[in-house]
This record gives C-alpha cells, sequence and structure tokens, in this order.
C-alpha cells in the first residue's frame, strides 16, 4: 500500500536537496515522479531550488481551491507518466488542509506514495496548516535534523528582516532580500526573543 510521507525540519535542513536527491534516485531506475509545490512559494518560480544550487523543475504548482488529486492525475496524463511511482512535495507547509487530504487519496486511492517535504512551524512557533494536517494523516514522519549557530540541534525558524529578528508579522513572508531565516536551538531563540523584547513563548 502507498504511504504518504512527511518530512519536516527547521530551514536549513536539507529538505529541497533531499526532494531533488530522491527524484534523481527514481529517474535513474526508471520510474515515473511528478514534483509540486505550492504557488504561494514564488522563490525560484517554477523551480524548486536548494541552497546548495542543486534545481529541479515544478511540474505542479498548486494553487488555492483546486482539487490537486485532478492536477497531478492530469499532468501525469499529459506527460505519458503512467504508471506514476511517486510524487514529491515541497514546502508542503504551504499547502491548505484539503490539499493535503488530496495527497492522502493519491496515496490511498491511487497506490501512489506521495512525500511532503517542509517545516513544522512558523517564525513565531505556530503550525502552517498543511504541516498540521500532515501530522493529522501521514503514514510515516521524519525529523530532517539541523545546526544552530551554537552547534545545538536547530528547532525554530527565526525571521530575520534587514539584518534584525522579528517575531511579529504575518505568517508568510518568502524568503529573499530582506527577509531571510535562521535556524536557531531553543536557549538562542529564546534569547533572540528577549533582545527583541516580544514574548513568543512566555
Amino acid at each position: 500500500m502507498a504511504k504518504l510521507h512527511f518530512k519536516y525540519g527547521a530551514m536549513n535542513s536539507g529538505k529541497s536537496d533531499t526532494l531533488i536527491k530522491t527524484a534523481y534516485n527514481y529517474d535513474e531506475r526508471g520510474l515515473a515522479t511528478l514534483t509540486v509545490k505550492p504557488a504561494l512559494d514564488t522563490k525560484g518560480e517554477n523551480w524548486i531550488v536548494a541552497r546548495g544550487g542543486a534545481r529541479r523543475q515544478v511540474d505542479v504548482l498548486a494553487h488555492p481551491g483546486e482539487d490537486l488529486r485532478e492536477r497531478v492525475a492530469a499532468m501525469a496524463d499529459e506527460r505519458g507518466l503512467r504508471p506514476l511511482h511517486c510524487v514529491l512535495v515541497d514546502e508542503a507547509q504551504f499547502l491548505e488542509p484539503v490539499h493535503i487530504d488530496h495527497l492522502f487519496r493519491i496515496a490511498k486511492l491511487d497506490g501512489i506514495s506521495v512525500i511532503c517535504y517542509g517545516l513544522r512551524t512558523d517564525f513565531r512557533t505556530a503550525m502552517f496548516p498543511g504541516a498540521t494536517r500532515l501530522f493529522e494523516l501521514a503514514d510515516n514522519v521524519e525529523k530532517l535534523p539541523t545546526m544552530c549557530r551554537c552547534g545545538s540541534q536547530a528547532e525554530f525558524n527565526c525571521r530575520s528582516i534587514e539584518g534584525r529578528f522579528v517575531f511579529e508579522g504575518e505568517q508568510v513572508a518568502i524568503d529573499g532580500t530582506d527577509v531571510t531565516y535562521v535556524s536557531l536551538c531553543g536557549p538562542c531563540f529564546l534569547q533572540e526573543q528577549d533582545a527583541a523584547g516580544v514574548a513568543v513563548l512566555g
């Protein structure tokens, strides 16, 4: 039986890089895949871009309100990718919860493995709706580790605007010129929170 997987980690844990390597492994064995990412993630446009420079073109940009299962099926037919063996999803936290339901149906009704990569929580430590639904439905959940600036394992994503850590604002702000993200461990996160004078964690 095909499964729905969620591989999550803080920023810089190699999620996109792992996705690209996984897709390559399928390609090498002649097994068909489709890559998906939310249209909300405008970084890289229709490419999945790893921090190390690796790239893979996106097959399906998931838009709000659409049936993702139908989109995947239509694209697989259009590209002649039958049988389709795996759907790989980048930045899955930005998907709508109903999109996660569609991915679950792809796994359970269509017999196609689905591997989602994404963040668990935002810079305020709140769960993303897409990630919440994945924790509720995924057959397998795996944490991808990464390192804090102090050498400890990082757990939190800290938003920096023009070099200053912030703890207030909209949940989604795509990494770019002014906005960047740093992975921090618990003590370092609390240290930066206190320095900013904003209590995300009491």
